[in-house]
């Protein structure tokens, strides 16, 4: 797929992170842009950052977890713009969840099913088949993670748990795509190859009142910062990717048709080899070993 003046590109989570930076990439390459967040105030800074560089831009309030609202979405993108090209179900959440698996509250599996894996269909569900019925080319592109997408990350197993949901949700989508012989194709994002300063950390800001925790968290919420400086106490220095570096990779994957947008790493190869190896020797899953906690 070329991507061209006149075209139009959604995303959600735009209004921060990952999400902007890829608005950002869009808007320069000439497409309008359709912003959604559930953040009002950063969305309208987002919005006018964007509108003052001259990129038509339409910005809206949107909860993905709830599919009225995303079926709204999508009725004022096409309203607007009378098309759209570019789909990146970005939106994403931490869980909140703490100690082990057993321990944690069912709410906390509710809210991050319901934004990172449901979000995504209901974008999916809400835009392509009208951008099949458009019949220009287009492509979706659903962002997952390595923790999970890869291999999970057991301190982090809710997250990890709906990124890997989003892998098979995206490969099944390619299949019916092709299947249907279609000029939209799929691609799933893993945003990398190291950490990114994203709002994820702080999600629990947004969370719902529906989704909220029945208990009182046994430790504080931990910044991005306040991890940052643990980690460089115990003498551990941490790499970050640009998150322009991360959508460079999304525009670059959508020219390419690449399914798989996952940055060149050593460590991800490791991963992927090692799960791969340990399911064709039927062997127990030993690369989890080196994040079992005591």
């Amino acid at each position: 797929m070329e991507l061209r003046e006149g075209q139009v590109a959604v995303v959600t989570g735009a209004a921060s992170g990952i999400g902007l930076a890829m608005a950002r990439r869009f808007a320069a390459e000439g497409l309008a842009v359709v912003l959604g967040d559930v953040e009002r105030a950063a969305l309208e800074e987002a919005a006018d950052e964007l509108m003052a560089s001259g990129a038509p831009v339409l910005a809206r309030t949107v909860d993905v977890s709830d599919p009225d609202d995303v079926r709204a979405f999508a009725e004022a993108a096409y309203d607007t713009f009378g098309a759209v090209h570019v789909l990146c179900n970005n939106a994403g959440v931490g869980s909140g969840a703490e100690g082990r698996m057993w321990e944690h509250e069912p709410n906390d599996w509710k809210w991050a099913f319901s934004v990172n894996v449901w979000g995504v269909f209901h974008g999916i569900q809400a835009f392509v088949p009208r951008m099949l019925a458009g019949g220009e080319p287009g492509h979706v592109v659903n962002t997952s993670s390595g923790d999970g997408g890869i291999a999970p990350l057991p301190t982090a197993s809710v997250y990890a748990v709906t990124k890997a949901a989003v892998v098979t949700m995206t490969e099944s989508l390619y299949a019916h795509l092709r299947a249907e012989h279609a000029r939209v194709g799929a691609s799933v994002l893993f945003p990398g190859p190291h950490m990114l300063r994203t709002g994820l950390w702080e999600s629990h800001r947004n969370r719902p009142e529906r989704y909220a925790k029945q208990k009182p968290r046994r430790t504080p919420y931990r910044s991005l910062d306040q991890w940052e400086s643990a980690m460089k106490e115990a003498g551990h220095e941490v790499a970050f990717t640009p998150v322009e570096d991360v959508a460079g990779h999304v525009v670059e994957g959508i020219r390419a048709d690449r399914f798989w947008m996952l940055p060149e790493s050593e460590h991800s190869d490791r991963q992927i080899r090692a799960r791969s190896r340990s399911m064709l020797d039927r062997a127990n899953p030993s690369y989890l070993e080196s994040f079992i906690l005591d």
